[in-house]
């Protein structure tokens, strides 16, 4: 073991060791998807993703014989609430072989890197951002992940447990068909919507001014959530150009009540699905079936990411069905494209009113993410 080395990640030839190292160690597994490597190329750097304007990062690689074993991150996050007198880091971009000398070596590295910096517990992973990848996967193994969902090994989870890491919160990702509402919800969703309401789909003329607004919405409806961050306006204009790209018509619904922005809804198509069989590249003629599926073919996987309502409408009567009406009319554009599977999430686990709307559209938690946390100090 004592060839064992923590590299940190200094170079640009050294980061894409880091972002490939995931397709290796998931080569044998049937599920894994290889994300786009442009897209993580992207996400991963300082020039691109504004995280890194409010955020301090390293990663780490573990390196034995010359080859690539291990992968880790650490950062502090500015805008993370922390409790008082629990000053907390965060891990994240874990992956390794399945030795607990690598885990423990990448694990020791990114909590001295977090104590020298004054922090006392760590929390994660996060891939980089609670707003990004979120989480482990510790249930749900037999499927492949939707995008911007984590796959991991079987093995990770008592790696890290073994380190002293323990639950901090699960969250869960729903699975259904095409979703369906009991007849009751049906029902009460054929009333007229009330005064004051206008239901909508986004407007591509004004596609900034809606981006901008579904972040105002975002960020009140979650912002007593567990360790919600709020996101920034640079993060607004990265993820308009983000989803411009894979973005199809009509797949954005907003409500306004008394002409304030109250609720929206966003489904993707699985990204993942359409770039499954390209192992990450898009080069020489990747991007012709990357468009191509994207614009011309039958999706069957859609992934419904984000939704709120601001608080001030939540018990309002127009704003307690808002979550239904979206999601019906997300259903009836995504059928047009051809969808037949639909993912929602996450949902904290005791995020009751969300956990029940998937009930009610008779989803399963088909997959549990779990975040762990340990004092350090």
């Amino acid at each position: 073991m004592t060839d064992l080395k923590i590299i940190p990640v200094s170079s640009q030839a050294e980061l894409e060791r880091f972002i490939r190292l995931p397709m290796r160690l998931n080569a044998a597994d049937p599920k894994y998807i290889a994300p786009l490597l442009f897209e993580r190329r992207e996400a991963l750097s300082p020039k691109h993703n504004p995280f890194f304007e409010h955020a301090e990062v390293q990663f780490w690689l573990a390196v034995r014989g010359g080859r690539d074993v291990g992968r880790i991150s650490a950062q502090i996050d500015s805008l993370c609430r922390e409790e008082p007198g629990k000053p907390t880091g965060q891990f994240g971009m874990i992956a390794a072989e399945d030795d607990p000398a690598i885990f423990q070596a990448l694990f020791d590295t990114a909590e001295a890197w977090l104590k020298a910096r004054g922090k006392t517990h760590v929390m994660g992973p996060f891939n980089l951002s609670i707003n990004e990848e979120t989480g482990l996967l510790v249930q749900g193994f037999d499927t492949p992940p939707f995008f911007m969902m984590p796959h991991d090994l079987p093995y990770v989870a008592a790696r890290v447990e073994a380190l002293g890491y323990a639950k901090a919160k699960d969250m869960f990702a729903w699975y259904t068909g095409v979703p369906t509402f009991p007849k009751a919800v049906d029902k009460r969703l054929a009333r007229p919507m009330g005064d004051g309401v206008v239901f909508r789909p986004v407007d591509k003329k004004h596609f900034e001014r809606d981006i901008k607004a579904l972040v105002e919405i975002y960020n009140d409806a979650w912002a007593d959530n567990w360790q919600s961050v709020p996101i920034t306006e640079s993060e607004t204009k990265y993820m308009k150009d983000s989803l411009g790209f894979i973005l199809k018509d009509r797949l954005i619904w907003f409500m306004e009540i008394d002409g304030e922005p109250a609720a929206f809804g966003v489904m993707v198509p699985d990204l993942n699905w359409i770039a499954r069989d390209l192992g990450g590249k898009l080069f020489p003629f990747g991007w012709i079936k990357l468009l191509w599926r994207l614009k011309v073919g039958k999706i069957p996987r859609f992934r419904v990411p984000l939704m709120g309502v601001k608080r001030k409408f939540a018990k309002d009567p127009r704003g307690i069905l808002a979550p239904f009406r979206i999601i019906r009319e997300l259903r009836d554009q995504a059928v047009k494209y051809g969808m037949t599977n639909t993912e929602c999430g996450w949902v904290l686990e005791d995020n009751r009113p969300m956990n029940h709307i998937m009930e009610n559209l008779q989803a399963v938690p088909y997959k549990t993410y779990r975040i762990y946390e340990k004092a350090i100090g």
